[in-house]
Protein backbone atom coordinates (compact mmCIF):
# COMPACT_ATOMS: atom_id res chain seq x y z
CA UNK A 1 0.00 0.00 0.00
CA UNK A 2 1.67 3.43 -0.79
CA UNK A 3 1.53 6.53 1.48
CA UNK A 4 -1.42 8.35 2.31
CA UNK A 5 0.45 12.07 2.47
CA UNK A 6 0.78 12.92 -1.22
CA UNK A 7 2.98 15.76 -1.74
CA UNK A 8 2.40 18.89 -4.48
CA UNK A 9 3.34 18.01 -7.77
CA UNK A 10 5.83 20.18 -9.54
CA UNK A 11 3.47 21.72 -11.81
CA UNK A 12 0.58 22.94 -9.55
CA UNK A 13 2.09 26.41 -8.98
CA UNK A 14 1.49 26.50 -12.80
CA UNK A 15 -1.86 25.60 -12.16
CA UNK A 16 -2.81 27.85 -9.97
CA UNK A 17 -1.40 30.65 -12.33
CA UNK A 18 -2.97 29.19 -15.15
CA UNK A 19 -6.59 29.11 -13.48
CA UNK A 20 -6.17 32.20 -11.82
CA UNK A 21 -5.07 34.36 -15.24
CA UNK A 22 -8.97 33.35 -16.61
CA UNK A 23 -10.57 36.41 -16.14
CA UNK A 24 -14.15 34.96 -14.19
CA UNK A 25 -17.29 35.78 -16.33
CA UNK A 26 -19.53 35.93 -13.72
CA UNK A 27 -18.99 36.11 -9.48
CA UNK A 28 -18.77 33.02 -8.13
CA UNK A 29 -22.26 32.09 -5.85
CA UNK A 30 -21.37 28.36 -4.75
CA UNK A 31 -20.06 25.20 -6.49
CA UNK A 32 -23.61 23.90 -6.74
CA UNK A 33 -24.82 26.74 -8.47
CA UNK A 34 -21.76 27.41 -10.59
CA UNK A 35 -21.86 23.58 -11.35
CA UNK A 36 -25.71 24.03 -12.84
CA UNK A 37 -25.36 27.35 -14.43
CA UNK A 38 -21.89 25.46 -15.91
CA UNK A 39 -24.59 22.58 -17.96
CA UNK A 40 -27.19 24.84 -18.24
CA UNK A 41 -24.91 27.07 -20.60
CA UNK A 42 -24.10 24.13 -22.25
CA UNK A 43 -20.34 23.52 -21.35
CA UNK A 44 -19.25 19.84 -20.21
CA UNK A 45 -17.83 18.71 -17.42
CA UNK A 46 -14.46 19.58 -18.40
CA UNK A 47 -11.26 18.03 -19.87
CA UNK A 48 -10.92 15.51 -17.15
CA UNK A 49 -14.19 13.56 -18.77
CA UNK A 50 -12.81 13.33 -21.94
CA UNK A 51 -9.87 12.25 -24.21
CA UNK A 52 -7.22 10.39 -23.01
CA UNK A 53 -7.51 11.76 -19.14
CA UNK A 54 -11.57 9.95 -19.85
CA UNK A 55 -9.63 6.87 -21.05
CA UNK A 56 -6.85 6.61 -18.29
CA UNK A 57 -9.29 7.02 -15.82
CA UNK A 58 -12.04 3.87 -17.81
CA UNK A 59 -9.17 1.53 -17.85
CA UNK A 60 -8.18 1.62 -14.02
CA UNK A 61 -11.94 2.09 -12.84
CA UNK A 62 -13.20 -0.91 -15.15
CA UNK A 63 -10.56 -3.07 -14.21
CA UNK A 64 -11.17 -2.61 -10.82
CA UNK A 65 -14.40 -3.65 -10.68
CA UNK A 66 -14.43 -6.85 -12.81
CA UNK A 67 -11.00 -7.84 -10.38
CA UNK A 68 -13.26 -7.17 -7.22
CA UNK A 69 -16.64 -8.62 -8.76
CA UNK A 70 -18.32 -5.77 -7.86
CA UNK A 71 -21.76 -5.41 -8.82
CA UNK A 72 -23.41 -2.04 -8.01
CA UNK A 73 -21.95 0.99 -8.16
CA UNK A 74 -22.39 4.58 -6.93
CA UNK A 75 -21.18 7.95 -8.08
CA UNK A 76 -21.04 11.44 -5.95
CA UNK A 77 -20.83 14.15 -9.50
CA UNK A 78 -21.69 12.07 -12.35
CA UNK A 79 -21.56 15.14 -14.27
CA UNK A 80 -22.35 15.17 -18.17
CA UNK A 81 -21.91 11.09 -18.38
CA UNK A 82 -19.16 11.29 -20.74
CA UNK A 83 -16.60 9.63 -18.84
CA UNK A 84 -19.29 7.24 -18.28
CA UNK A 85 -20.11 6.31 -21.85
CA UNK A 86 -16.11 3.83 -21.03
CA UNK A 87 -17.65 2.29 -18.45
CA UNK A 88 -18.26 -1.68 -17.72
CA UNK A 89 -20.40 -1.34 -14.88
CA UNK A 90 -22.99 -3.80 -13.69
CA UNK A 91 -25.80 -1.65 -12.10
CA UNK A 92 -24.77 2.34 -11.82
CA UNK A 93 -26.30 4.72 -9.89
CA UNK A 94 -25.17 8.51 -10.35
CA UNK A 95 -26.05 11.54 -8.41
CA UNK A 96 -25.46 15.14 -9.38
CA UNK A 97 -26.27 18.66 -7.70
CA UNK A 98 -27.40 20.00 -11.12
CA UNK A 99 -31.00 19.03 -12.09
CA UNK A 100 -29.38 19.66 -16.34
CA UNK A 101 -26.94 17.15 -15.59
CA UNK A 102 -29.01 14.78 -14.80
CA UNK A 103 -31.53 15.73 -17.51
CA UNK A 104 -28.78 15.13 -19.54
CA UNK A 105 -27.94 11.41 -18.44
CA UNK A 106 -31.40 10.46 -18.25
CA UNK A 107 -31.52 11.21 -22.34
CA UNK A 108 -28.03 9.97 -23.03
CA UNK A 109 -28.21 6.70 -21.30
CA UNK A 110 -32.08 6.32 -21.59
CA UNK A 111 -32.34 3.11 -23.18
CA UNK A 112 -29.98 1.45 -20.87
CA UNK A 113 -31.28 -0.18 -17.86
CA UNK A 114 -28.25 -0.66 -16.17
CA UNK A 115 -28.00 3.26 -15.26
CA UNK A 116 -29.88 5.86 -13.48
CA UNK A 117 -29.37 9.00 -12.41
CA UNK A 118 -30.81 10.75 -8.96
CA UNK A 119 -30.57 14.34 -7.81
CA UNK A 120 -28.93 15.21 -4.97
CA UNK A 121 -31.83 16.48 -3.10
CA UNK A 122 -33.49 13.26 -3.69
CA UNK A 123 -31.00 10.88 -2.34
CA UNK A 124 -30.79 12.89 0.63
CA UNK A 125 -34.03 11.88 1.59
CA UNK A 126 -33.75 8.05 0.52
CA UNK A 127 -30.26 7.07 0.78
CA UNK A 128 -28.55 4.55 -1.95
CA UNK A 129 -25.85 2.26 -1.00
CA UNK A 130 -23.70 0.32 -3.07
CA UNK A 131 -20.46 -2.02 -3.20
CA UNK A 132 -18.37 0.86 -4.89
CA UNK A 133 -18.66 4.36 -4.27
CA UNK A 134 -16.74 6.90 -6.38
CA UNK A 135 -15.71 10.51 -6.11
CA UNK A 136 -13.80 11.54 -9.78
CA UNK A 137 -12.57 15.32 -9.91
CA UNK A 138 -15.20 16.65 -7.56
CA UNK A 139 -13.45 17.39 -3.89
CA UNK A 140 -11.57 20.13 -5.76
CA UNK A 141 -14.74 21.54 -6.86
CA UNK A 142 -16.47 21.49 -3.22
CA UNK A 143 -15.18 25.02 -1.88
CA UNK A 144 -17.38 25.17 0.79
CA UNK A 145 -16.34 23.40 4.05
CA UNK A 146 -19.22 22.50 4.67
CA UNK A 147 -19.91 21.03 1.43
CA UNK A 148 -16.99 19.14 1.44
CA UNK A 149 -17.50 17.34 5.07
CA UNK A 150 -21.05 16.40 4.39
CA UNK A 151 -20.26 14.95 0.51
CA UNK A 152 -17.41 12.98 2.59
CA UNK A 153 -19.38 11.70 5.18
CA UNK A 154 -22.12 10.70 2.40
CA UNK A 155 -19.28 8.64 0.17
CA UNK A 156 -18.31 6.78 3.15
CA UNK A 157 -21.92 5.73 4.59
CA UNK A 158 -23.09 5.11 0.81
CA UNK A 159 -20.22 2.33 0.47
CA UNK A 160 -20.88 -0.88 1.94
CA UNK A 161 -17.05 -2.07 0.72
CA UNK A 162 -15.45 0.05 -1.62
CA UNK A 163 -14.32 3.99 -2.12
CA UNK A 164 -12.56 5.06 -4.61
CA UNK A 165 -11.41 8.82 -5.07
CA UNK A 166 -9.87 10.55 -7.73
CA UNK A 167 -7.97 14.20 -6.73
CA UNK A 168 -5.70 16.23 -5.95
CA UNK A 169 -3.94 15.81 -2.26
CA UNK A 170 -2.79 19.30 -1.21
CA UNK A 171 -4.20 22.56 0.31
CA UNK A 172 -4.71 25.67 -2.48
CA UNK A 173 -7.27 27.83 -3.55
CA UNK A 174 -6.82 27.76 -7.14
CA UNK A 175 -9.54 29.86 -8.45
CA UNK A 176 -13.54 30.82 -7.04
CA UNK A 177 -14.40 27.81 -8.21
CA UNK A 178 -11.43 25.58 -7.65
CA UNK A 179 -10.27 25.01 -3.94
CA UNK A 180 -7.63 21.48 -3.63
CA UNK A 181 -7.61 20.07 -0.24
CA UNK A 182 -5.36 17.25 1.90
CA UNK A 183 -8.72 15.20 1.75
CA UNK A 184 -6.74 12.37 3.55
CA UNK A 185 -6.08 13.69 6.47
CA UNK A 186 -10.33 14.14 6.95
CA UNK A 187 -9.80 10.81 6.39
CA UNK A 188 -7.56 9.82 9.04
CA UNK A 189 -9.61 11.92 11.36
CA UNK A 190 -13.12 10.91 10.64
CA UNK A 191 -13.17 7.47 9.38
CA UNK A 192 -9.48 5.74 9.68
CA UNK A 193 -10.92 3.24 12.38
CA UNK A 194 -13.26 2.11 9.81
CA UNK A 195 -11.87 2.63 6.20
CA UNK A 196 -8.34 1.16 5.14
CA UNK A 197 -6.43 2.69 2.19
CA UNK A 198 -5.39 -0.60 -0.06
CA UNK A 199 -3.93 1.22 -3.18
CA UNK A 200 -2.86 4.37 -4.65
CA UNK A 201 -2.10 4.85 -8.84
CA UNK A 202 -0.43 7.77 -9.94
CA UNK A 203 -1.99 9.53 -12.68
CA UNK A 204 -0.92 8.39 -16.03
CA UNK A 205 -0.79 12.26 -17.51
CA UNK A 206 0.68 14.35 -14.76
CA UNK A 207 -0.01 17.73 -14.76
CA UNK A 208 1.81 20.18 -17.28
CA UNK A 209 1.27 23.72 -17.88
CA UNK A 210 1.88 23.44 -21.68
CA UNK A 211 -0.53 20.61 -21.89
CA UNK A 212 -3.37 21.44 -19.16
CA UNK A 213 -6.39 20.12 -21.21
CA UNK A 214 -4.24 16.66 -21.81
CA UNK A 215 -2.79 16.46 -17.88
CA UNK A 216 -4.12 16.15 -15.30
CA UNK A 217 -3.24 16.95 -10.86
CA UNK A 218 -5.23 13.55 -9.54
CA UNK A 219 -4.61 10.72 -8.39
CA UNK A 220 -6.67 7.44 -7.80
CA UNK A 221 -6.95 6.47 -3.86
CA UNK A 222 -8.94 3.52 -3.41
CA UNK A 223 -10.47 2.75 0.11
CA UNK A 224 -11.96 -0.88 1.78
CA UNK A 225 -14.12 -1.02 3.90
CA UNK A 226 -12.75 -2.49 7.30
CA UNK A 227 -14.57 -5.80 8.44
Amino acid sequence: MHSMNIKKTKGYKALRNLIKGKPQKKEFVGSKEYWENRYVTNRDSGSGSYGRLASFKAEILNAFVKNNSIKTILEFGSGDGNQLTLSEYPQYTGVDVSKKAIAICEEKFKNDKTKRFVHSSLFDIAPIKAELVMSLDVLYHLVEDTVFKNYMIDLFNASTKYVVIYSSNYDDHFAAHVKCREFTKWIDTNVADQWKQVDFIKNKYPFDKKDPNNTSMADFYFYQKII
